[in-house]
């Protein structure tokens, strides 16, 4: 089989295995637009608390919009009580056309394992179970009430541990299984080193002889090129590769890593393609939040377009002061002629 192919999740075919990974502040509407344009086959939103959707949120409500070229996408949610999470589920399924629900289980931030959630679940692979079972449940009692919706897998994404003491990926792969998850994402990092030092991929590999086919596992953490996706790929016999942090600033990332695993090369896009391809995300971003809020959040996405450009740092003070649409044009269109000019 290619290394570039078609996944089955549950019920729900996707066309490719790149995925976009759910980034708080950053795989928003905007962002997953033009990564399912340059295409991911899948992107997951950002993390969307059960507890605030049960009680009303609107900004919760605008974090599960499909963005605009998106065929496939998943919501995640997160929480730490079951009866929150099973009663979260139909306002999503309600409120949204997505294919796919997915269980964060895997985010280090305090504040989010302080609820029980997160990677805390990681810790605690009863808690895991009861919560997979719940959203799976609630799934499946929401769509056999409404069978147009049709079915919706469940998801959910774990780390390696809570420390290095505690590896407990097998413990919370075997919950998962048991409580009817129809696929799994392992960031191969423990709770304990958050996003520094290096993912585990060995652990990846361990993880998929252990599920050994009953469901599909992606592989995250540390995948952040074309080469290092194939070498993931190739090396742990994952099933797909989640881009993350890799993603942020560069959607570009799976235009080209489709390229290297089904012909070996890639071409690079200009820097002229990459700042438009900001200016595209920001005016999304314009239309759906405002020009106030669309510009301070573009702010370290288009630092994160930046990256690597000579001359960069500079730019990047610039832009951190950026406050209207016009003020970015004012800053990088002259970088964007002068760059034009030497093509």
């Amino acid at each position: 089989m290619s290394l570039y192919h078609p996944v089955k999740i549950g019920s729900l075919e996707v066309p490719g295995n790149l995925f976009l990974a759910p980034i708080a502040g950053y795989s928003d509407r905007a962002f997953r637009s033009l990564c399912a344009e340059q295409g991911a086959a899948m992107c997951t939103t950002e993390m969307v608390s059960a507890e605030a959707l049960t009680r009303g949120s609107l900004k919760s409500e605008e974090l599960m919009t499909r963005s605009p070229d998106e065929k496939i996408y998943a919501v995640q949610i997160f929480g730490g009580n079951a009866d929150v999470m099973e009663r979260a589920v139909p306002l999503v399924l309600s409120r949204t056309d997505c294919d796919s629900i997915d269980i964060n289980g895997g985010c280090p931030v305090p504040k989010i394992i302080k609820s029980g959630a997160g990677s805390m679940l990681t810790k605690e692979p009863d808690r895991l179970y009861a919560i997979v079972r719940a959203v799976k449940d609630a799934c499946v009692k929401y769509t056999s009430e409404h069978p147009e919706r049709g079915s919706v897998p469940v998801t959910i994404k774990i780390r390696s541990g809570w420390d290095g003491n505690n590896i407990t990926w097998k413990e919370c792969a075997q919950a998962a299984l048991d409580a009817g998850a129809d696929g799994i994402t392992i960031h191969a990092r423990t709770r304990a080193q958050g996003y520094e030092g290096h993912a585990n991929w060995d652990i990846q590999r361990q993880l998929v002889e252990f599920i050994n086919g009953k469901i599909p596992v992606f592989g995250s953490g540390d995948a952040n090129t074309p080469e290092t996706a194939k070498q993931m790929l190739e090396e742990t016999g994952v099933d797909g590769v989640m881009f993350a942090r890799g993603a942020m600033g560069d959607p570009f990332l799976f235009k080209r890593t489709i390229q290297y695993l089904t012909s070996g090369h890639y071409e690079q896009e200009s820097f002229s393609e990459r700042i438009k391809a900001g200016f595209k995300e920001l005016n999304i971003s314009v239309e759906e939040k405002g020009e106030k809020a669309a510009c301070l959040q573009m702010r370290k996405k288009f630092c994160a377009y930046i990256s690597g450009v000579t001359g960069g740092a500079k730019i990047r003070q610039e832009v951190v002061q950026a406050q209207t649409v016009q003020d970015f044009k004012n800053i990088l269109m002259p970088y964007l002629e002068q760059m034009n000019s030497m093509d």
